[in-house]
């Protein structure tokens, strides 16, 4: 098991990637510019075998950041008290540099919803979600991270903007934010607004992680952009670029490259930690 020293106590401002058993040795032998791993906690809440050995082994090397999927931080009803429990577990075993969910709800009475499904903005939702992160924050004892969803339609009942509303948990929770600038571009290009004026409005100073991944493109009923956030392909220019504008503001973050489907060989994955590395560069 690992002790309560941890090696790492904060992610560097530099590339992480997600992390894939097939990539273990390759990882562990030729890291290049990756400094950091993010691991998803519902892969890793068994009481041992490999996942959990392999962790421990990466720690030794990598910063660890831990992402949630299944809190459903979002949600109408309580919180999994047995879902908290053994995140709670996790995260006292491996003291991770980061803990992360998402802005969604994925849960439905006593139904779990394998997606990550949007809200609605208004005061109601910002009370409750405002509840539910005070509630990890005080089970883990740790500050979380929350990550701006990908959009796919919006809301006519929405009072607050999504930068607004994420502003206002910070101020309220005092939690973070991950930024992902993927959810970002997909949002824009799905919502028609600026991708841009977004990253502007954004709290910046909040940004505890930036990921960037790979979408689908296809087209909607009326022919028009629908991109789907997949990653299960390389970053496509535009959101590399969009990353140069955000780090401009923001100045250096640790930058993750997410690719869970479709997974590449290590070269390709590390080829793309490059290309986060060399967006990097120009702030540090």
């Amino acid at each position: 098991m690992l002790d309560n020293s941890p090696r790492y106590d904060h992610l560097p401002a530099a590339p992480g990637v997600g992390y894939k058993p097939q990539h273990f040795a390759e990882l562990r032998a030729d890291p290049g510019p990756v400094k950091w791993i993010e691991v998803h906690a519902e892969n890793y809440m068994g009481d041992g075998g490999r996942p959990l050995a392999q962790l421990r082994a990466l720690s030794e090397q990598f910063a660890v950041s831990v992402h949630g999927v299944g809190l459903s931080i979002g949600g109408e009803g309580a919180l999994d008290a047995e879902h908290l429990a053994r995140l709670k577990k996790l995260v006292g075993w491996a003291q991770p540099a980061s803990f992360s969910e998402h802005l969604a709800w994925s849960t439905h009475g006593a139904e779990f919803l394998n997606d990550l499904l949007p809200l609605p903005y208004t005061n109601a939702t910002l009370t409750r979600v405002a509840e539910h992160i005070d509630q990890v924050q005080s089970t883990l004892g740790c500050q979380m991270l929350l990550e701006n969803p990908s959009n796919y339609l919006a809301f006519a009942e929405s009072t607050w903007s999504e930068t607004e509303f994420l502003t206002e948990l910070v101020r309220r929770t005092g939690c973070g934010l991950l930024l992902d600038v993927n959810n970002v571009f997909i949002s824009a290009t799905n919502l028609g607004l600026s991708a841009q004026a977004y990253i502007e409005a954004f709290p910046l100073h909040a940004v505890g992680e930036i990921h960037v991944g790979g979408h689908d493109e296809e087209t909607d009923d009326h022919g028009a952009p629908l991109l789907i956030d997949s990653h299960g392909k390389p970053v496509v220019d535009p959101v590399w670029a969009l990353l140069d504008i955000t780090l401009a503001k923001s100045g250096a973050r640790p930058v993750l490259v997410e690719w869970d489907t479709d997974v590449p060989d290590w070269p390709t994955l590390r080829s793309e930690a490059e290309r986060a590395a060399r967006a990097l560069s120009p702030v540090q």
